[in-house]
């Protein structure tokens, strides 16, 4: 039995992403503390720390060693922090002499902090290259469907006739920002953490900023000014990162969702992994949006942990145990859940199938309702703006009354010189779409 719905057998093939936890998980967070220590015993060595043969010892055996997570289990339990058990691990497996140099000078935080950023930067290349196979998906749909008329809706409600390659712009714009954000903040993120006991290095004296600088050369990592123990900025930047990824994504899955409905049916789901999905267990004709429900579920999963990531910067003095476990809860089930949503969101675009009759045969059932505000800027250049208004509006009310087209309604009523067979061609109400779907694929290219 599984707690959460990432770690099902059945459920996280819908709701979670097996490469981003698998970058999550215990061998992988072991991995990456081993190779901390690894780094440390080199840069030491480099420095005239610790004995370079020492050193070139822990580093070869901590690249290999493989440390069972159970093994940390009770030592994590007792300690609150799976350090101290992982270098009576990494000690056992060296000899006497070379154990004495394992972890010198440093502090469970820095090996916990710095495996995170190591494995961090593993998962947002994966993040940025879904990006930006969203963002060429959307590119080519806006470009595809430029030219395909369909009813904007404002509130819930028919508004004015709009175009679907607009709308894929508009989902595709902000993923765009996203990733110029992201590679903005890799630099503020990819930092070693490394202050040992309070944050000052005091342990190693006067050589602890040359380690530092090796340790930082050796991990391919940034030395901040400081060590950012209780400095959580850095963190809670990614939290905010990925609430704004997820809320782009479920704004696309919801407008998804909602088209896809069948009284608008206006967009479909494609078959997942060339089978028919969204099956259900009795109604025989559903064909349910699996996949943007689950882009959507996800999406609002990470803006509910959002709020809880920002409470994770209130680390208390030099290092705060309540808000760096806190921080354990909150922040891989946000990688996970962007993950997924990434991954559904990719799914979801490679199958969506756009019914371009369906949408023209909605702007139609209007009666030309969806162009009052048209008739009535048109009305505007032969009498007073107001007095147009107010005749639309009553246009508009026989025709909703009567069935009968708008500009028809509205040919009877006035004698102003309007061409309405041209005004009544949606296609012709499209503004300066094509203009914003220009704009939107030029950012991409510069």
């Amino acid at each position: 039995m599984s707690l959460l719905p990432f770690d099902s057998a059945f459920l996280g093939p819908l709701l979670s992403d097996a490469e981003t936890a698998e970058l999550l998980d215990d061998a992988a967070q072991i991995r990456a503390m081993l190779v901390f220590e690894a780094a440390l015993a080199r840069a030491e060595g480099r420095s005239g720390v610790i004995p370079e043969d020492a050193a070139a010892r822990i580093a070869a055996v901590a690249e290999k060693l493989e440390i069972d997570p159970a093994a940390l289990a009770e030592g994590t339990a007792r300690d609150g922090i799976p350090v101290p058990a992982l270098v009576a691990e990494l000690r056992r497996a060296l000899g006497r002499e070379e154990a004495a140099y394992v972890h010198w000078g440093t502090t469970t935080q820095d090996v916990m902090d710095t495996g995170l950023v190591l494995r961090l930067r593993r998962i947002l290349d994966i993040f940025d290259k879904r990006l930006a196979a969203l963002g060429d998906r959307l590119a080519a749909l806006a470009e595809a469907e430029r030219a395909t008329v369909m009813l904007a809706r404002t509130r819930g409600q028919q508004a004015t006739p709009t175009s679907f390659g607009l709308k894929a712009a508009g989902w595709l714009a902000p993923l765009d920002r996203h990733r110029a954000r992201l590679a903005e903040l890799r630099p503020r993120l990819e930092v070693l953490s490394f202050g040992g006991a309070a944050g000052n290095l005091s342990a190693l004296g006067e050589q602890g900023t040359a380690v530092e600088a090796e340790l930082a050369k050796e991990l391919d990592l940034a030395a901040p000014p400081m060590p950012w123990h209780s400095q959580r900025d850095g963190l809670v930047e990614l939290g905010n990162w990925l609430g704004l990824v997820g809320g782009s994504l479920g704004k696309l899955a919801g407008d998804v969702l909602l088209l896809c409905q069948n009284e608008v049916g206006e967009l479909r789901e494609g078959p997942h992994d060339g089978q028919a999905g969204g099956g259900s267990s009795t109604l025989p004709q559903k064909r349910n949006p699996v996949r943007s429900e689950a882009v959507l579920s996800l999406a609002r999963h990470v803006a509910g942990l959002t709020g809880q990531m920002q409470q994770t910067a209130f680390h208390a003095q030099e290092r705060d145990g309540v808000a760096w476990q806190m921080e354990w809860l909150v922040l891989p089930q946000m990688l996970v859940a962007t993950g997924a949503a990434l991954r559904q969101s990719l799914d979801l675009l490679a199958g969506l199938q756009v019914d371009r009759a369906k949408m023209r045969a909605n702007i139609e059932a209007t009666n030309g309702l969806a162009l009052a505000e048209a008739a009535s800027f048109a009305l505007s250049a032969h009498m007073p703006r107001p007095e147009a208004q107010a005749l639309v509006k009553e246009a508009c009310k026989e025709a909703m009354a009567s069935g009968r087209p708008l500009m028809e309604i509205l040919a009877e009523r006035t004698a102003a010189p309007v061409d309405w067979q041209a005004l009544a061609d949606p296609a012709a109400q499209l503004g300066a779409a094509e203009t914003f779907i220009d704009r939107v694929l030029a950012a991409r290219r510069d």
